[in-house]
């Protein structure tokens, strides 16, 4: 255990570990944190406000002097909306890079707000390459902006941000990144990897609680945004003039949630930023995997995919497996699994993120064994067919 290591603390009696990206698991301090009530135009909140705008900037490395952060009231998805609408103009166009169902739901959302967009879609198995969005970019010199999910919960997929930033802006384009479940716990140095700007949300690896999102973006985007939202409410431009002129939101915040968002900050500065977190999802990672397989479960990604945030399995071939009954087995054992997103075969996922060790890990994977054998599953493999889906869409 290092001099970083956190104290990592059991739910309380008859709660479950939340094995999914978010909501997840939280700290006792950080649910403790929400039992005081702030008045939302105090100057007390109005600093809170402005220490958590600072301690996210901070995440960023050097070059974060460039940027400035906007909260936005809801859920991520709110502030992935708010995100497009403000930055891409409306007569500009995007190349949407999906591989899962975070980048369509990016794709669906250009449709909504009326804004030209074309759409790379890889399907479930593999990450956009930066040498596909070069071609795509030099074949179409009306896109402005390119939309890319950092890490794709539907299937686990760490994407290479860093080489599809290398294309985009070798070839002039701008770059907006949905970092929603990778930020706080993959790095995103902006001296490393040139972004105009990302958007998480406070309930992922921070470990929070759901209730706010934020962007994080360059001042210039900021000061450019103007007029270019759909919406009053999810402009952030005007959130941003507005919060920079009187230190208060726009409308109503969520106190409670950013009292609890603040101790999270800390507990994660104390455990080594960035970096610290990382390291103990990617732990967890490794060790849920590797005990997972030895029972017979087979990963849908390769090794060189798999992300520290949440990992999808196959469904075992056997007929006695069900996914619901072993849901329903797994959460009577203190473990709550998130059912599969992919359109081609059975899956389901196993997240790796919120107040989790190696520990709880190893626990997972005895509750997974003992799930198998009350529902008399005597192997895990999964179907052949999956495996030749896999093989051939990877290929």
């Amino acid at each position: 255990m290092n001099a970083h290591a956190p104290r990592i603390e059991p739910p309380r009696l008859g709660e479950p570990y939340l094995l999914t990206p978010g909501p997840l698991t939280t700290s006792y301090a950080v649910k403790e944190a929400m039992l005081k009530d702030w008045g939302s135009w105090d100057g007390d909140f109005r600093a809170m406000t402005q220490d958590m705008r600072i301690r996210l900037l901070n995440l960023l490395g050097d070059g974060s002097d460039d940027f400035d952060c906007v909260p936005i009231q809801g859920s991520g998805t709110f502030s992935v909306e708010a995100m497009l609408a403000s930055f891409i103009p409306r007569d500009g166009k995007a190349l949407v890079l999906a591989n899962g169902a975070y980048g369509m739901r990016a794709a669906q959302t250009m449709e909504y707000l009326g804004r030209d967009f074309r759409l790379l879609d890889k399907g479930d198995y593999l990450p956009p390459r930066g040498h596909e969005v070069a071609m795509i970019l030099a074949e179409d010199p009306d896109i402005t902006h390119v939309v890319a999910i950092h890490c794709e919960t539907s299937s686990g997929i760490l994407n290479p941000v860093e080489e599809i930033s290398e294309a985009v802006y070798t070839a002039g384009r701008k770059l907006l990144i949905d970092s929603m479940s990778a930020f706080g716990a993959i790095p995103l140095d902006v001296s490393k990897i040139r972004y105009e700007a990302l958007v998480s949300s406070a309930n992922k690896c921070i470990e929070g609680v759901p209730g706010f999102g934020f962007v994080l973006a360059r001042k210039s985007e900021l000061e450019a945004a103007k007029g270019n939202s759909h919406s009053m409410s999810l402009d952030i431009h005007a959130q941003w003039a507005h919060m920079n002129k009187t230190g208060q939101w726009r409308f109503t915040p969520p106190t409670h949630v950013i009292a609890a968002f603040l101790e999270a900050l800390r507990a994660h500065e104390a455990e080594g930023g960035v970096a610290g977190r990382g390291k103990r999802y990617m732990r967890n990672r490794d060790v849920m995997v590797s005990g997972m397989r030895e029972l017979g479960f087979d990963t849908l990604l390769e090794n060189r995919w798999l992300s520290p945030i949440i990992v999808t399995f196959f469904c075992p071939s056997d007929p006695n497996f069900v996914f619901d009954h072993f849901y329903e087995l797994m959460k009577d054992k203190g473990f709550i699994i998130y059912p599969g997103k992919l359109t081609v075969v059975d899956s389901f996922r196993v997240g790796c993120i919120g107040q989790m060790d190696e520990h709880v890990m190893r626990q997972v994977v005895i509750a997974a064994r003992e799930s198998l054998r009350e529902m008399g599953v005597t192997s895990a493999t999964p179907p052949a067919a999956a495996l030749q889906e896999r093989a051939k869409l990877a290929s």
